[in-house]
């Protein structure tokens, strides 16, 4: 029994040997051959990666899409920017890489030194940039020299520029390095240390618009951390494009009339909200914040006082005579006065032991709302006042869009304000005196308006009442010109008026330009007929400015501010209504009526020749 046991197994064994030798034969060979594939057909190929290569990411930034105006004019684009950067962990043995380096850029070498240690201990991997931006005689020495400098790297990156310099610097804004505040915030997903983003204006408004998406590579390096070659790619895709409502040609022009002043001028479509110019002076060159800027030039832009980096379109000012249109509709829809309601104007009104003047000293007589209105009586809207009261006037204020920021979009817009007695003791804890509506009325006093908030109410009035939300971007496009998204005329509200007062209101601003007394009569133009109000707002009250007046006649920081809102319609309905402020001009009438004059009749000159200013224009009534 025992013995067949053995004689089994042992035929067992046979059977299964030449297959168990035949399978390791199999192996030996595949081992065999896989070996010469290695070491024999790309031995060298795999040497060269094993000791001196290695793979590394690069990100792929995407370019920022273009800027353009309404006619396709340029306002921001990018251009190729040459970095010099050095990758630490390939130069960590040379003693000769950063001293040749700092010689060639003309850079200090200890700082230079100092910034690589850094990226060595956190990431050794990772490009250290040690000049942005070289000109091109630069670029040229640094490639010839790469052999000399294990390391170094030349980067190309997309560079935002502006091709129109300060001309739409506040509209457009700039874009700079995101910064931990803004990354902390979550207002720029995806975005990380280093990332440009949209600083100002329309660059950030609409960043996430135009940034596009960030792509990247795999690529093999050599032992100089120089590209060998890229093995994948993941393109970055560009941001797209935006056209804004923005003419060029009326926002040069708009520049051009401000000539030195100070302030800031807004011209606005009329039928859509659109806004075809915005200029703020002083301006600035927002190439600086991207190309960077020396100390002399941060130095001008942070301590001049006429403060180039405000966008003056956006800020709060006393509104002046302009306010007469809210205070005019006010009185009319609340029935204290009628169009046919006069009042005498000796060139004062007494109130509580004080006399509150008119402009005119020898007054204006008896008028009613439209003449009023056209020749600015001050008298006139005082006694309007006492009627009103602080709080309905506030009311029609609000119902306006005044108080309350447009809904432009840019976080730097300031709502303005409008004073009721209920703000007076919240803020200062004093009950209202009415003393204080006999100022509130003629726009002086606390009330605050911005020049858009008053291009909006001009708009609304030559339209027939509606209230626009602003409208900067027209259409946003994809990079192959295909449109992604349209934005149509939005309206927020309408003034608080009925046609046939609004009719009354339109008359007396339309005898103010045209009018044989109206305020702004010197600036009417015969071929383009158009409508406004002037405006002077008080920097210092009356009594310090005579008492003072031959101390300070030459200081242009005591005169007080001009404000001219206008408008013109055409015959087909299209139109423009402007707000003009001058910071420190003087008079609306002789500063600020004249830049809206003009600046309308370039928008007019589409539709013909424009006759000299001050010609004989037909009166409103005829």
């Amino acid at each position: 029994m025992n013995l067949y046991l053995k004689t089994g197994w042992n035929d067992w064994y046979r059977r299964r040997v030449p297959g168990v030798f035949l399978l390791l034969l199999a192996a030996f060979c595949i081992l065999f051959l896989r070996l010469f594939q290695l070491q024999v057909l790309g031995g060298a190929q795999y040497h060269r990666l094993s000791e001196n290569n290695a793979i590394r990411l690069q990100a792929l930034a995407p370019h920022r899409g273009l800027i353009l105006d309404a006619n396709g004019y340029c306002l921001a684009d990018n251009r190729p920017s040459f970095d010099v950067c050095i990758v630490p962990w390939y130069a960590r043995h040379s003693q000769t890489v950063l001293p040749l380096l700092s010689e060639i850029l003309s850079i200090d070498g200890d700082r230079l030194a100092e910034r690589v240690n850094q990226g060595r201990r956190s990431a050794p991997y990772s490009p250290v940039c040690a000049r942005e931006d070289i000109d091109r005689d630069l670029l040229a020495v640094i490639h010839a020299r790469l052999p000399e400098l294990p390391g170094v790297i030349l980067n190309v990156r997309s560079q935002r520029h502006y091709p129109q310099d300060g001309a739409v610097a506040h509209l457009v804004g700039y874009v700079g390095q995101i910064s931990p505040q803004e990354i902390a915030d979550g207002r720029f997903p995806h975005r990380r240390s280093g990332d440009l983003v949209g600083k100002y204006g329309v660059e950030r408004a609409f960043d996430a618009m135009i940034s596009g998406r960030y792509g990247g590579r795999q690529v093999e390096v050599d032992a100089k951390g120089q590209v060998v070659s890229v093995l994948r790619t993941v393109p970055a895709e560009p941001g797209s494009d935006i056209r804004l409502t923005l003419d060029m040609r009326l926002q040069n022009r708009a520049r051009q009339l401000m000539g030195d002043n100070t302030g800031a001028v807004v011209a606005v479509d009329i039928r859509t909200g659109g806004i075809l110019a915005m200029v703020s002076q002083p301006d600035f060159n927002p190439n600086w914040f991207v190309d960077g800027m020396s100390t002399d030039q941060w130095n001008f832009l942070a301590q001049d006082p006429a403060r180039p980096l405000e966008n003056k379109a956006l800020l709060a000012y006393p509104p002046g005579s302009v306010y007469k249109i809210v205070s005019a509709m006010a009185g009319l829809e609340e029935g204290v006065i009628t169009p046919q309601s006069t009042f005498f104007c000796s060139g004062f009104l007494e109130f509580g032991g004080r006399d509150f003047r008119c402009w005119k000293k020898g007054g204006h007589g008896r008028k009613a709302l439209v003449a009023a209105l056209a020749e600015s009586c001050d008298v006139y809207f005082y006694e309007l006042g006492l009627l009103l009261g602080v709080d309905r006037l506030a009311w029609y204020a609000h119902a306006c869009g005044l108080g309350s920021v447009t809904g432009l979009g840019f976080d730097n817009e300031s709502p303005g304000l409008v004073a009721t007695a209920a703000w007076k003791r919240a803020r200062f804890n004093e009950s209202w005196m009415s003393g204080e509506t006999l100022s509130v009325v003629i726009g002086q006093g606390f009330n605050l308006v911005t020049p858009l908030q008053m291009a909006f109410l001009t708009a609304a009035v030559a339209n027939g009442g509606i209230l626009y939300k602003p409208q900067v971007v027209a259409r946003i496009t994809t990079p192959w010109g295909g449109t992604e998204e349209s934005f149509a005329p939005v309206v927020r509200g309408r003034l608080p008026v009925s046609p046939q007062n609004l009719e009354v209101i339109m008359q007396g601003l339309w005898g103010a330009v045209n009018g044989p007394a109206g305020t702004a009569r010197a600036a009417r133009l015969a071929d383009v007929p158009f409508s406004g109000k002037t405006g002077t707002a008080q920097v210092v009250g009356r009594g310090d400015r005579e008492t003072f007046l031959n101390r300070i006649y030459d200081r242009r920081d005591f005169q007080n501010h001009a404000w001219f809102a206008g408008y013109h319609v055409g015959q087909d309905g299209e139109g423009i209504a402007v707000a003009v402020f001058v910071e420190h001009g003087g008079g609306g009438s002789a500063v600020a009526a004249p830049i809206a004059r003009d600046l309308i009749a370039e928008y007019a000159r589409r539709a013909g020749p424009v006759a000299a200013a001050g010609a004989d224009v037909p009166d409103w009534r005829e």
